[in-house]
């Protein structure tokens, strides 16, 4: 009979694991029965296509042997040591593996008599067939159990699990007794009407398969139904949050008013684009709904966000409401405020500066406008969400670049009013499929439109020996009175990277271009530096800013025409493409020239030739999310992205779609999961996922 109970069994009870080797387990997140069958192999050694060591051919590329080792031991050679081992097996072939690096590490980890799977290019040296620096994996004593046929499971792997026995074969001599034992106790999770309509299969047998797979089709369907297992839950979670969110009363808003129409008939110098017009109304909709609004902005570069932002802050304000702007830098606090300032003070609304290095009586000052009403607006740093910071009737919080800020930090920006709109806005582009994961549980807006008058930027690739002629074209740019950014990757030198530095790169291109005035700026400056930098070369007073990824985000200076890059292929694809926003923000054409190195990887490569061929941020996120994975991609670590045992979300997007489908239907049909025949996936969602869902979803 189907046991839910047994998923949460700690796993030292388990035959053949005990407390000792639990305690080395827990180190991989693996507590419970559960964590272990979640502990899925990170390949499978399939037998049926090993090539007897006798019929080796150079042409075969990459194959994988088993044999036993016969002799293994450093040799001298010409200048330099290598360790050889000979392999030997029952058809009566040999094969050498050769290493030449961590040569104490092999020279432990092989004895004659192993018996070892090996897996890497096949090389013909007169008659002896030979493999550099190949994968392996041990397979002693496995006896029949891994007779030839079978497909093996291989499992991550480390010193201190293999110092108390926990190898690959150790795990699938556990995991068989448990199966043996338990495996008709497993509960069948996903309702029959999911697993009909998807064509899932079974997921107690999926559960085994992955672990012992009787064929590659099977394995391939039990892979299948735990990836959409996996993403089901998480959109679940989605789901459940998005259901509950759409129940909480908001400040109602009623239609906009006089300094809203203001903003936009009179104060405005341009129209705004059609993808602005529509992600207003979305908001206007929203907030004269009587409900809670929870909206992502989602916006090129340079696509107008802001503007959007200032005009839902006109309607607060029109309604009675203030509204809080937190941004993630100070100098974009300092920009945001400036441009408010000059568009909201002709209107009479009332905005003010919170940042943390503030003289007391002006601190003070500001905290007492907020406080009691006579500011509208409070722009700044996480300063907005600190404990003194109280507002007379806060009604929309906005956060700018989002996701660099946490959970909490949101919820405490939210905590300052009761239940005011929350409006996110990312100028990173977000691949659909980590927006449905990242983000299912919010209604989203694309901003995908330039304002009218903006040109594309154009991208060249140059190395060093065309820098005379980089540094020609940038002294015509500043003839016409242009001014340019030269970004760097580092602050100062570091003797393990060879990389030119911003402070070096500044005195040169000081001395290379008298009479024209050149600045710094980086991280480590005091803030009061890097606002005064800045406002130089907003002001004109500068003509070629070297900087770090300081002005990575939202600095705006529509006079500047010229990105240099120094390293590009340092720079990852999304920071290539917001610092390449920083230009082409005027009517001028606008140009952003990538400085590499000859000395670079295909990856590198690949990156800088997306770069060159499109300025779509959304193709360019697309691209960045493959080359890197949905674990590194811009902050989703901190994003609340869960960690993914089996399913990738770069590589699944048809299981995430359908996934996510399912949960949303089922929450559409069942929303308190109270039907008989959803109690156990109820069961299993309280004991498993609910606890997790406040700490994953968007606070709002």
């Amino acid at each position: 009979m189907a046991d839910l109970n047994i998923l949460s069994t700690e796993v030292r009870y388990l035959a053949g694991v005990g407390p000792r080797r639990a305690e080395v387990l827990a180190r991989v997140g693996v507590h419970t029965v559960r964590d272990l069958l979640h502990y899925f192999p990170r390949r499978y050694l399939d037998r049926s296509t090993i090539v007897p060591l006798r019929r080796l051919d150079e042409r075969m590329g990459s194959v994988t042997v088993v044999g036993t080792v016969r002799v293994a031991g450093v040799v001298e050679g010409k200048g330099r040591k290598r360790f050889e081992l000979i392999l030997e097996d029952e058809s009566g072939g040999r094969l050498k593996c050769v290493w030449f690096n961590r040569l104490n590490w092999v020279a432990k980890a092989f004895k004659p008599g192993d018996r070892v799977a090996f897996h890497g290019k096949v090389q013909r040296f007169g008659y002896t067939f030979s493999m550099t620096h190949p994968d392996f994996d041990r397979l002693d004593g496995e006896g029949a159990a891994l007779a030839t046929g079978r497909i093996i499971a291989l499992y991550p792997g480390g010193a201190a699990l293999e110092k108390v026995g926990l190898t690959s074969r150790t795990f699938r001599r556990i995991l068989y007794t448990f199966f043996k034992q338990h495996g008709l106790k497993l509960p069948e999770i996903l309702p029959e009407w999911i697993r009909t309509r998807y064509g899932l299969m079974d997921g107690r047998v999926a559960l085994r398969a992955v672990h012992f797979p009787r064929s590659q089709a099977e394995l391939a369907q039990a892979r299948e139904r735990l990836k959409f297992e996996e993403l089901f839950f998480i959109q679940l979670m989605l789901a459940r949050t998005k259901q509950i969110r759409q129940a909480v009363a908001g400040p109602r808003f009623g239609p906009p008013g006089e300094r809203f129409h203001r903003f936009l008939n009179e104060i405005l110098p341009f129209e705004l684009t059609n993808a602005q017009k529509r992600a207003l109304e979305d908001i206007i909709r929203d907030t004269t709904s009587g409900l809670q609004m929870n909206r992502l902005i989602q916006g090129d570069v340079g696509s107008g966000k802001t503007v959007v932002a200032m005009a839902a802050i006109l309607h607060a304000v029109d309604n009675g409401y203030q509204s809080a702007f937190m941004v993630p830098t100070e100098i974009l606090a300092e920009q945001h405020y400036a441009n408010m300032r000059r568009y909201l003070d002709p209107l009479g609304v009332e905005v003010r500066l919170l940042l943390g290095g503030q003289r007391k009586s002006l601190r003070e000052e500001i905290l007492a406008d907020l406080a009691e009403g006579r500011a509208h607006v409070a722009v700044g740093t996480h300063a907005v969400i600190q404990e003194t910071v109280q507002f007379h009737r806060l009604g929309l919080a906005i956060v700018d670049e989002q996701h660099r800020f946490g959970v909490v930090q949101r919820a405490e920006l939210f905590s300052k009013g009761e239940n005011p709109h929350m409006l996110l806005m990312t100028a990173t582009p977000i691949p659909r499929s980590l927006a449905m994961t990242l983000y299912g549980d919010l209604d989203v807006s694309i901003i995908d439109e330039r304002p009218a008058g903006r040109k594309p930027v154009i991208t060249w690739i140059r190395s060093e020996k065309r820098r005379g002629e980089v540094y020609a074209f940038l002294r015509e740019q500043l003839r016409q009175g242009r001014q340019a950014y030269v970004v760097y990757p580092l602050v100062e030198e570091s003797e393990k990277m060879d990389l030119q530095d911003a402070e070096n790169g500044y005195r040169r291109l000081k001395e290379l271009f008298r009479p024209y005035r050149v600045d710094l700026i980086h991280g480590r400056m005091l803030p009061y530096e890097k606002e005064e930098a800045m406002e130089r070369f907003k002001n004109g007073e500068t003509d070629i800013l070297v900087a770090t990824t300081v002005i990575e985000v939202g600095v705006d200076v529509p006079n500047a025409t010229v990105m240099i890059i120094e390293h590009a292929e340092r720079f990852g694809l999304s920071q290539l493409h917001q610092l390449r926003g920083r230009v082409g923000r005027g009517a001028e054409q606008s140009y952003c020239i990538l400085m590499v190195d000859h000395r670079r990887t295909a990856e590198a490569e690949e990156r800088l030739r997306v770069m060159a061929e499109t300025d779509d941020g959304f193709k360019i996120s697309e691209m960045d999310l493959k080359l890197r994975g949905a674990g590194d991609f811009f902050g989703t670590r901190q994003s609340g992205l869960p960690d993914l045992k089996i399913a990738d979300i770069t590589q699944d997007q048809p299981i995430l779609i359908k996934a996510r489908e399912a949960a949303f239907e089922l929450i559409r049909r069942d929303p308190n999961l109270e039907a008989p025949e959803h109690a156990m996936l109820r069961a299993y969602y309280d004991r498993f996922y609910a606890t997790r869902s406040l700490g994953f979803a968007r606070v709002g």
